[in-house]
């Protein structure tokens, strides 16, 4: 039988993504999305039943809050992660903001390398063993407050936030 889930405070403060990231979508995001996910997965544990979506959410969204840092901590990636990182950078920003609905923009690592895909929602968190490295959340309650319907605009300052060290240490 699965354990329960916890919902895990932020590797940071509240207010720590800001500018990009304002506190008061840290907090709706972080104790009410995610603690949702978790209260939601257990709640139905207790009935028998597992869910993979809110089990997934729980999942992402832990990856997410690991993937960023406060913008002032922030350095470029290290020159060997990427082969051309603006090609990289400039593929990615294209599969978040072209994320119909709601969704994720993902870096995989897979047995044959790294890939550049897209979640729609986030059942299916484990595709063919792949292993999500790099994750950006594009569910409109992630900007929305910030940037309203700019997910573009949302999408390159995220840039900003992005720890290197966090997903240097997933590709090891």
């Amino acid at each position: 039988m699965m354990n329960k889930l916890t919902v895990k405070p932020l590797p940071y403060a509240y207010d720590a993504l800001e500018p990009v990231i304002s506190k008061k979508i840290m907090e709706l995001h972080h104790d009410k999305h995610y603690a949702g996910y978790v209260n939601n997965f257990n709640n139905l544990l207790d009935t028998g039943k597992i869910s993979s979506f809110n089990y997934n959410g729980v999942i992402i969204h832990e990856i997410f809050w690991e993937n960023m840092r406060a913008p002032l901590e922030n350095k470029l990636p290290p020159k060997d992660l990427f082969e051309d990182f603006e090609k990289f950078k400039t593929e990615f920003s294209a599969a978040a903001v072209s994320v119909e609905g709601s969704g994720w923009a993902v870096l995989w690592k897979t047995e044959s390398g790294l890939a550049i895909g897209q979640l729609e929602k986030h059942n299916l968190l484990g595709i063919n063993g792949a292993k999500p490295i790099l994750v950006l959340d594009v569910w409109e309650h992630a900007y929305y407050l910030d940037y309203l319907n700019d997910r573009k605009m949302y999408v390159e300052k995220w840039w900003n936030l992005v720890n290197w060290e966090d997903v240097a240490k997933r590709l090891g």
